[in-house]
């Protein structure tokens, strides 16, 4: 299919109908697919169809993947500075486990929901494998506006949530990180309040901390770091060169900030960028640390002079070399998909196309470089900071990415040349390659009805 074959920029005229409101940094993420109403859940879970058509699956296999093999709701109240109490919804999902210990990050955020927190899981398991790390999938969340918490109400939550889910966490079971709005102090917070439960110190509990409570160097860039050195591989195999590449990028948290600003130093030239706020564009290239330096002085993106300012919507129907998707679920799917005229898509975030767009852009023969590969930087550093906690040692940080880079450049290499070989999209062959992995380990455990 067309997202295995070589691709040159191709001219689109622009349509002219209004593009919906998009959904930016930290956009509400859609519970429903608008194609047909399906959860997403059932959404992401349909590309497992096309896997086990392709691919010898045992049946056993095929019913193990399809369900989370554990799923924790529980409410947290929260004392807040008021002196009111408060209860927040949340979650922990682990998704196969048969490869290893649960990982995946805990993310604050008004829209989080049983459905989303689960598919998020099903995806770290997918990308974990695809990569060859010795992890199944975890997911958490908790259902509150983040923006609205002092430090302290903040401090209070994390130390609640970990209370809450300590009985099946853990360096062995399951191991949190970062998400969206929470970050490495929030981190510190939930590593303390953990070994005060099982008194004892276990840094390798949880991962993406403060360097002083044994985070890893390279921690903080290693999303964008890792997306960057999956669209370098790519671009080489395209025979084309980055100052010859044009991006934009959806969203400017930490991942697309990281992605944006080592691009630039590669000679990759940065377009645009956008924030909940609305989008910056410069054809000659955007100034991606004045944007910065804007964005923190003034709250929101769309009162930077470091370039032009757009709406959302139009940064997605920007006619570029690469749209990198950067902010959360379902960006683009069956409703504004027509409006997208870049040459290929490089997944940052997780999940933001749906199926149906995924399918619309590879009938147009658009390569998209996906989630599951693309935006493995941060699991893979969080891997190296779980073996160094567990070791008692501390890596400097050019070590950290010269064994990120080692490891992507062997495990993307093999889904880019799965997807030339086999004719299929970068999506199907990264897949196949991680659901190959996870049910090898389901049937090496056995307990299958013939015996295999």
């Amino acid at each position: 299919m067309g997202n295995a074959k070589k691709t040159k920029p191709k001219k689109q005229k622009a349509k002219q109908e209004q593009s919906p409101q998009p959904q930016a940094e930290n956009a509400t993420p859609q519970a429903l697919t608008p194609e047909n109403g399906a959860t997403l859940f059932e959404d992401a879970r349909s590309r497992l169809e096309d896997v086990f058509k392709a691919l010898d699956i045992h049946p056993d296999a095929q019913a193990r993947l399809m369900q989370p093999s554990l799923s924790l709701q529980v409410s947290i109240p929260v004392r807040m500075d008021d002196g009111s109490l408060k209860a927040f919804p949340a979650w922990r999902v682990q998704y196969d486990t048969s490869l290893g210990p649960a990982k995946g990050g805990v993310r604050f955020h008004t829209d989080v929901n049983q459905h989303e927190v689960t598919t998020l899981s099903f995806w770290m398991a997918v990308k974990c494998a695809v990569v060859g790390l010795p992890y199944g999938g975890g997911k958490g969340g908790v259902q509150v506006d983040a923006k609205t918490l002092s430090s302290l109400e903040r401090e209070r939550l994390a130390r609640g949530y970990i209370r809450a889910i300590a009985d099946i966490m853990g360096p062995d079971r399951d191991i949190p990180a970062p998400d969206v709005n929470t970050d490495a102090t929030v981190m510190g917070w939930m590593i303390d309040e953990y070994e005060h439960i099982v008194r004892a110190k276990v840094p390798a509990a949880i991962t993406g901390k403060p360097i002083a409570l044994g985070g890893s160097p390279g921690r903080v860039a290693a999303t964008g770091r890792g997306a960057l050195k999956v669209l370098d591989l790519w671009l080489e195999r395209e025979e084309r060169k980055p100052e010859e590449t044009t991006v934009a990028v959806q969203g400017f948290g930490n991942a697309a900030y990281h992605f944006a600003q080592l691009a630039i130093e590669r000679g990759y030239r940065i377009v645009a960028v956008s924030d909940s706020s609305g989008a910056l564009y410069n054809a000659d290239g955007l100034d991606i640390e004045k944007a910065k330096e804007d964005k923190n002085k003034h709250g929101k993106l769309a009162n930077s002079s470091a370039g032009k300012a757009l709406k959302g919507e139009e940064l997605l129907a920007l006619e570029v070399d690469v749209l990198a998707l950067a902010a959360l679920e379902n960006q683009i799917h069956g409703d504004n998909v027509d409006k997208v005229r870049a040459s290929a898509i490089l997944e940052i975030a997780n999940g933001p196309l749906s199926s149906d767009a995924d399918e619309a852009l590879a009938k147009r023969e658009v390569p998209v470089l996906p989630d599951v590969l693309a935006n493995t930087g941060g699991v893979i550093v969080s891997y190296f900071e779980w073996l160094q906690n567990r070791a008692g040692e501390k890596w400097h940080e050019d070590h950290v990415n010269e064994r990120l880079e080692a490891l992507l450049n062997a495990e993307a290499s093999k889904v880019l040349t799965r997807a030339g070989a086999d004719k299929i999209t970068y999506r199907q062959a990264a897949y196949r390659q991680g659901i190959e992995r996870i049910a090898e380990a389901i049937m090496a455990r056995g307990n299958c009805q013939d015996g295999r």
